[in-house]
């Protein structure tokens, strides 16, 4: 299945007739947004509550001599006054916060009132230990309720998040601690996934016993989740819930600037240190807000629904600030897709009366493994938008999903978009836009994709090249954490004066983009991205490895895996005993997201007469496609190929 042989299915009437954005009307909000984009992006920026309006929009410069960022600069706000503060009196009785737990019988709503509550004691908990504005607070939380309270409470006080997946190792967890130089750490007794507990405080406790760690925390607030029995420090670790019947509800907000920074998150990056993605206030919360009600077609009363966890930037996005920020009502899930059973997904819909879902292909690829009865067993009828995020969704898994899970009756956003952004870039319009399997589209209003080739030269038409976005827009990251210059190599070096998104894409004859993956050294495993230098740093970590290299290959259900070529050191054979103590090696040293799918013995790597290993044909290899190695002519040992070929075939 490919574009040229399936037809776009058309815009719903019935989805069309109540959506916010129509056909017409994006043609018209692409008109404004072209000819006068700062009057476009000053009207959407109103839809937040400003303290101190803005007089100037935009302030940006993607020079690398003078590159900054900024949006909205004069401007002053309260992100969680936006998020809480501001639904009060309209819909204070509202459910803001719908929370379902990993066992079918667990649930908590939380108001706008009650949610308001929380966050004021929470933050006043945060005062009390000595967090101030712009200090950084670590939360390493499961999917519970206190992990966006935790999240708000930090916007409160002008304090600076950085969340960290609970997925993530102690030596991951220690690293980010450090980059960060955060005094306090948020976490929990243990977390549950899939009838199983992970040890959230263990993992804290084996992260601070790194020095480096140790000596920047000065407290661990511990949330009660599931009653575990935990180490305990009693110099450093404190129990949230007691320390919460210490304070008060009432904390009034801090006036910050639009630019002043509301959190970091951390993703991995080529070079393999993990890079700190520092977003801002005012633009980010305009752009997260502004992109839940367009994309979704948000409407009041909708109960709205995104699986991701709030460690990734789409949990940051669609779960907290923009559905928040717009008064929604959002659904917070502790579990997994296949527990108890494959059905949960859908059982969870019809509980809660879902009217919007957003998911990653990685899971639609799972369930549809299993078959359509699972999906059949439930109704799902209240489901009107369904979403994709995380990475690109082959054709066939988007129309098992449109065919079997929305009955042919709920239009697919299939969005694109990045931790760096902030928000969606690229996506269907429910109301306005025929859809494509597998075709993110076209760019939201506002929005200035652009293809480069090999050369460096811009493409027009039909083409397929590297994605760069030509011009701002408010969600975009500021910097790297505490290393701006990083920032301007990354992403501002390979196309002068664009923005490089770091993944390929090819543009059809309908203007319609489709994006192809990662061009870089960044494989996207699950719809999370996760740096192969990274990976091949704890290969290379273990006694027996002397050089590892690590490649994306095809994955029927993550999209891709992890695919390790290792040599060993002199004297030392592969074994699967080895393979098994390397792969749980990795897991150790960074956590199960780096799970090697397949590892290869290599008696050498394909390298340039330079030393620089030919990813390319790696990649190639793993993906057996041997017959389509490209030029091969600046290897050093073109023999090390057609042993790793043969190795590969006998696997």
């Amino acid at each position: 299945m490919t574009e040229s042989n399936v037809a776009p299915y058309p815009v719903f009437d019935a989805i069309a007739r109540n959506a916010h954005v129509d056909a017409a009307a994006l043609e018209e909000l692409q008109r404004r947004a072209a000819a006068d984009p700062e009057a476009f992006w000053g009207e959407v920026g109103r839809r937040i509550d400003w303290i101190r309006p803005y007089g100037r929009v935009k302030d940006v410069s993607f020079s690398l001599d003078d590159l900054h960022i900024r949006w909205y600069p004069d401007g002053s706000l309260n992100v969680c006054y936006n998020c809480v503060d501001r639904h009060l009196e309209q819909r204070g009785d509202q459910v803001a916060l719908l929370w379902e737990g990993d066992d079918p019988a667990h649930e908590e709503k939380v108001t706008y009132r009650q949610l308001h509550e929380r966050v004021c004691r929470f933050a006043n908990v945060l005062k009390r230990q000595g967090v101030a504005r712009g200090d950084r607070v670590t939360l390493y939380l499961p999917m519970i309720p206190d992990a966006a309270v935790a999240m708000l409470a930090c916007a409160r006080i002008g304090a600076i998040h950085s969340v960290v997946f609970g997925g993530f190792s102690p030596d991951a967890l220690a690293g980010r601690i450090i980059d960060c130089d955060s005094k306090i750490v948020i976490t929990a007794d243990a977390g549950r996934r899939g009838g199983r507990s992970t040890g959230l405080k263990r993992n804290v406790d084996r992260a601070l016993d790194n020095p480096d760690a140790a000596g920047r925390v000065e407290r661990v607030l511990v949330v009660r989740n599931t009653g575990d029995a935990v180490e305990w420090n009693s110099d450093r670790d404190r129990w949230l819930h007691q320390e919460l019947e210490q304070v008060d509800a009432d904390c009034p907000v801090e006036e910050m600037n639009a630019e002043d920074p509301l959190f970091i998150l951390y993703t991995s990056g080529s070079t393999g240190k993990p890079k700190g993605v520092l977003h801002t206030s005012g633009g980010y919360l305009v752009y997260a807000s502004y992109t839940h009600e367009l994309v979704f077609d948000y409407h009041e009363g909708d109960i709205y629904w995104c699986t991701a966890d709030v460690g990734w930037v789409t949990g940051h996005s669609y779960i907290v600030y923009g559905p928040l920020a717009n008064g929604a009502t959002t659904l917070m899930f502790e579990g997994v897709p296949n527990y108890p059973d494959f059905s949960r997904f859908w059982q969870v819909c019809d509980k809660h009366q879902v009217n919007i879902f957003y998911t990653a292909p990685t899971a639609i690829r799972a369930l549809m493994r299993e078959g359509n009865a699972p999906v059949e067993r439930t109704s799902r009828t209240s489901l009107r938008i369904l979403g994709s995020v995380g990475e690109p969704i082959n054709p066939e898994a988007w129309q098992w999903y449109f065919d079997v899970v929305g009955e042919r009756r709920c239009p697919i956003v299939d969005t694109w978009w990045q931790t760096e952004t902030g928000g969606i870039l690229i996506s269907p319009l429910p109301g306005a836009t025929p859809l494509k399997p597998g075709s993110a589209t076209r760019p939201l209003p506002g929005v200035l994709p652009a293809l480069f080739g090999p050369e460096g030269e811009l493409l027009e038409g039909v083409a397929e090249g590297n994605l760069v976005i030509t011009d701002s827009w408010p969600g975009q990251m500021r910097t790297v954490y505490g290393d701006h210059k990083r920032f301007g190599e990354t992403y501002f070096s390979a196309y002068p004066g664009y923005y490089f998104t770091g993944d390929g894409a090819r543009r059809d004859a309908d203007g319609d983009y489709w994006i192809t993956g990662r061009v870089d050294d960044v494989i996207n495993v699950s719809g999370h991205r996760l740096g192969t230098a990274e990976v091949e740093s704890a290969l290379v970590a273990h006694a027996a490895v002397a050089e590892a290299a690590v490649v994306g290959f095809p994955h029927d259900i993550k999209g891709q895996g992890v695919y390790a070529y290792v040599t060993l050191m002199e004297g030392r054979d592969g074994s699967d005993e080895l393979a098994r103590e390397l792969v749980a090696w990795v897991r150790k040293e960074i956590g199960p997201i780096a799970t090697i799918d397949h590892l290869q013995w290599a008696p050498g790597l394909p390298k340039t007469r330079s030393g620089k290993i030919m990813r390319r044909i790696l990649r190639k290899i793993a993906a057996d496609e041997h017959d389509q190695l490209g030029d091969t002519s600046t290897l050093a040992d073109p023999a090390v190929v057609d042993n790793l070929i043969e190795h590969r075939r006998r696997s």
